[in-house]
């Protein structure tokens, strides 16, 4: 299909070239996060791993786009590079222009430049694409890099990024010098459904579609997300290929490719938990809760249940009019959070539908009047490996009761409080 002809002034899923425009999800922002975290820590060296076309040039391009400009940056692919291809290659992103010098030399030139603007101004970055694929002898060239320090701060920030998991290499007993200053070891995950739907139309938009979901409608952004597994890289190419093979708008599911997707580098180390950096169990989801955009509380679920409402005795009160006293209910069973209305006035919505039950996922943005709740749950991205006995009618129904019960003491407390003293009421008169 002519890009035109859907309303397009460029093409939202380049594949070759500098993005037009970069939309990032929640694992990007995390890798981001780090990667700017790396670079204020004193010993300021992390690993990003993530398979191809999980966004990781995309990332590193975007950090490095963010530095400050007095801040030295170099990044080089790896890709079979000995230790004087390697050091030549820093030193010419440095701005250096070379002779013929041997190692010694190159090395001294690294680590002079490093001292130099890490004692003016702060430590140069250096950034390893496919640093899985050094020679050998680069990576013992590395390991002396990461041994300088200036007044106990390491000397060259490091960021090695590859579509392997790297733990097998660092842990060897060469590595050391590299394992001791690790700070970060991130790997990326793939976006959820509701941010698949999110990134398409964001996109398409930006290519100057005013109503994206009729170029791709719901449905065939979830079917886009499942055939790519959630990997942004494949995402872009599958919906490229969608266009262009549509011969009318909306565009239809049955065009879609099925492609074998890569395993996330996490599975390379035996972790399949969706928790490989911090080698903890999950944590429970966090709940950011905004009205006109700001944001009123930040908090985790951390307790089996939470109620809405206006009431100022509610787990989450939210004094609006459009609010019912106590409006909606969080139910945490195991790893899945289940939304119940309590019969509200105004309803409770997720995604601008309006629920009366509903199992969360990850993002899942739930509106009460006026107010919003963003749900954060990283582990919560399959609806189907949500459902279960867990949530049986009987077990939801029993829950409610027993909220109801709860709140019928609570009341009762209240009144209690304010009528069961006379003589402090007569004080105060």
């Amino acid at each position: 299909m002519d890009l035109s002809a859907a309303g397009l002034k460029e093409q939202p899923f380049p594949t070759h070239g500098k993005a037009a425009a970069t939309c990032a999800y929640t694992s990007h922002q995390q890798a981001l996060d780090m990667l700017n975290a790396t670079r204020t820590a004193r010993s300021g060296l992390c690993l990003l791993q993530g398979p191809a076309l999980s966004g990781k040039s995309t990332i590193i391009r975007r950090f490095v786009e963010a530095l400050p400009d007095d801040v030295a940056v170099a990044v080089i692919d790896g890709n079979g590079l000995n230790t004087t291809s390697l050091l030549e290659s820093i030193l010419r992103q440095f701005g250096y222009i070379l002779d013929h010098s041997s190692i010694t030399e190159l090395l001294a030139m690294v680590r002079v430049f490093a001292i130099q603007q890490t004692t003016s101004h702060e430590a140069p970055v250096l950034i390893i694409e496919n640093a899985h694929a050094l020679n050998p002898s680069a990576l013992r060239a590395l390991c002396e890099l990461a041994d300088l320090s200036v007044q106990g701060y390491a000397g060259l920030k490091l960021v090695l990024s590859s579509n392997r998991a790297l733990r097998g290499i660092i842990e060897t007993p060469p590595m050391a010098s590299i394992r001791k200053r690790l700070s970060h070891d991130f790997h990326l995950r793939p976006m959820s459904n509701t941010e698949a739907i999110d990134y398409l139309h964001r996109k398409l938009q930006l290519a100057g579609s005013k109503i994206p979901e009729f170029i791709f409608p719901g449905a065939v952004c979830s079917a886009l997300w499942r055939a790519s597994g959630g990997w942004p890289g494949i995402l872009d190419r599958l919906a490229l290929l969608l266009l262009a093979k549509a011969e009318s708008l909306p565009a239809s599911i049955n065009l879609i490719e099925n492609p074998v997707l890569p395993k996330g580098t996490w599975e390379e180390i035996g972790d399949l938990s969706g928790e490989a950096d911090s080698g903890m169990p999950p944590g429970p989801p966090k709940l950011y809760v905004t009205l006109s955009g700001t944001t009123l509380h930040e908090m985790a679920m951390d307790r089996s249940r939470m109620i809405i409402g206006r009431s100022e005795y509610n787990d989450i009160p939210l004094p609006s009019k459009f609010i019912s006293r106590h409006h909606a209910m969080l139910v945490r069973h195991g790893s899945v959070t289940f939304l119940m209305d309590l019969n509200s006035t105004n309803g409770t919505f997720v995604n601008s539908k309006r629920i009366s039950n509903y199992i969360l996922m990850h993002n899942d943005v739930i509106t009460l009047g006026h107010h919003r709740i963003k749900f954060v749950d990283p582990h919560a991205t399959s609806r189907g490996t949500l459902q279960g006995d867990q949530f049986a009618d009987t077990a939801i129904m029993k829950t409610l009761e027993d909220m109801r019960r709860l709140l019928a003491q609570e009341n009762t407390a209240v009144l209690m409080a304010q009528t069961e003293d006379p003589s402090n009421s007569a004080n105060q008169s």
